[in-house]
């Protein structure tokens, strides 16, 4: 399956909401629930509880199911207002928003990086 970047550049595939929207065991699904909300709140200061966990089909969906964070996301909001693909190919890369979620995730910047030297935009 090829892994297509969120606005952000994470990875939805390798998300553990998505995952866990996935799992057919539903202990296990509530386990992976109570780790994502816990991680949530340290890394994110989103504090929601297990069972506010939802479903998500992808940051990218428009009609899917998707997680209360991304929904609330600020760059997935700038990128779908700016009609972008993913935040490489904004003119305005690296802005104040990806620069605070790269220090969370630095693979991020990684993979929106490589995308913009594929499309020739270094």
């Amino acid at each position: 399956m090829k892994q297509v970047p969120a606005y952000c550049g994470l990875v939805c595939e390798t998300c553990l909401v998505y995952l866990a929207t996935r799992e057919p065991d539903e202990t296990r699904q509530t386990e992976m629930k109570k780790s994502i909300a816990e991680q949530c709140a340290s890394h994110y200061q989103i504090f929601l509880k297990p069972e506010e966990i939802t479903g998500c089909d992808g940051c990218r969906t428009h009609s899917g199911r998707l997680f209360p964070g991304c929904d609330r996301c600020k760059i997935r909001a700038c990128a779908i207002r700016s009609g972008f693909e993913n935040c490489a190919f904004c003119p305005g890369f690296t802005c104040t928003l990806l620069e605070n979620h790269f220090i969370m995730d630095p693979d991020s910047k990684i993979r929106l990086e490589k995308i913009r030297q594929t499309n020739g935009q270094r």
